[in-house]
């Protein structure tokens, strides 16, 4: 049948009511015809006619747009004879759509997709987190088709960012393996929510191995979740004084209740969070410090501590490599050992808030004899009696094991 003639179908009003319904369902729910409605009106993955979930959505979309269709329409074999036409009008490809239909990639092109979905899958893999592992196992299935058209393996991860979370973070992974712990993992969904409504949430944190300051129950403004080397952490404002901190989720109970009479714009939102970013660009680590401090610190009148650290080989390789490693950072007085030519030590240099000392030296310390603090004095004698500290326990060992 010619373009025109097939063209002609559409020239009634339902007609072509039926054939813009139908795109804007495709668009609307990719992958849709996937799944199918169950006596439950749930939506499974279990053998069906795929046209099927499309025609409950079509019609689901109609009856919202207020159209006076027919019980029974469009037919099944309708629908059929649509999809041809969007695939002779090159809206669908020629290939089977196995895993629902949807169209090209929406506002990506395949490159940026492939990219998008590199990061996507590593989120859903190292990071644990369990809404983006069912993102992803469905956009997987979809993209099996997509993948005959691609000029390479798409599904081959080109890229992939391997922090991996040390805690279990979906709740359902947890009751298989009989170890689970009711945390805010259980409210991800109301807290993100909340991120974008300005709506403030009451939580209780039990556990603050550092500080043991921020528990007990909270009243908070949720700014942000973010991920940070073996974890996630919620970043938030106490309701109560205004004060930025960042909380590790598993730290945090599973109660999480909306303050009612507690909401604001997102344009308040949006300023808390970018204070909270320059604090933690400004300082080392996660620890934001207490409200006065930061109000001074974002302010600009909060006197930094001055901290020279030197590196010896062959750790002054790698903090000579990193040159972006921090904004205020300085890399001086390189010495080269004459004969071998090696990096024999470089000195490190930065300006903190007092707030970052304690992360800042975890940091150091994690180099042992490679690295010692020059100044300031009260860092140099807590570095000094952490190597006392750690001899004695080795001292404790060698005398209990009779080594």
């Amino acid at each position: 049948m010619s373009q025109e003639l097939k063209s002609r179908r559409y020239g009634d009003n339902q007609a072509f009511q039926r054939l813009m319904l139908l795109i804007a369902t495709i668009v609307k729910y990719p992958g849709v015809g996937y799944e199918t409605l169950d006596a439950g009106e749930n939506f499974t993955a279990k053998h069906h006619e795929a046209l099927e979930q499309v025609r409950h959505r079509v019609r689901e979309l109609a009856a919202y747009l207020a159209l006076d269709w027919p019980d029974k329409y469009p037919s099944i074999p309708t629908l059929r004879k649509d999809i041809e036409t969007l695939r002779d009008y090159q809206i669908l490809d020629r290939r089977m759509y196995r895993w629902g239909y949807y169209l090209g990639t929406g506002v990506m092109t395949p490159q940026e997709l492939k990219i998008a979905f590199d990061a996507l899958e590593s989120q859903a893999i190292y990071q644990g987190d369990p809404r983006i592992r069912r993102v992803h196992s469905g956009l997987r299935r979809r993209l099996k088709g997509f993948e005959e058209n691609f000029p390479t393996d798409f599904l081959y991860p080109v890229r992939q960012h391997m922090d991996r979370s040390i805690e279990y973070t979906d709740p359902e992974e947890m009751m298989a393996k009989g170890i689970y712990r009711e945390t805010l993992y259980e409210h991800i969904h109301l807290i993100e929510n909340a991120i974008v409504t300005g709506q403030a949430l009451e939580v209780i944190r039990p556990v603050d191995p550092y500080q043991q300051k921020f528990t007990g129950i909270l009243r908070i403004y949720p700014l942000q979740l973010i991920y940070r080397d073996i974890a996630w952490y919620l970043l938030y404002e106490s309701c109560d004084d205004g004060c930025l901190a960042v909380g590790r989720l598993n730290r945090f109970s599973g109660y999480c209740k909306p303050v009612a009479e507690k909401h604001r714009s997102l344009e308040a939102q949006r300023q808390s969070l970018k204070n909270a970013h320059k604090l933690l660009k400004n300082g080392w680590g996660l620890n934001l410090g207490d409200v006065e401090s930061q109000k001074l610190e974002l302010e600009g009148k909060l006197p930094l501590v001055s901290i020279k650290v030197r590196f010896f080989h062959p750790v002054s390789y790698f903090i000579q490599e990193g040159e972006a490693r921090h904004q205020r950072q300085k890399l001086r007085n390189a010495k080269i050992e004459p004969q071998t030519k090696k990096l024999s030590s470089i000195d490190y240099h930065i300006d903190l808030p007092p707030r970052s000392l304690n992360e800042f030296l975890w940091w150091v310390q994690r180099y042992l004899e490679h690295a010692k603090i020059l100044a300031p004095d009260e860092l140099v004698h807590r570095h000094y009696q952490s190597a006392l500290a750690l001899i004695e326990q080795y001292k404790n060992t060698k005398d209990n094991n009779g080594m």
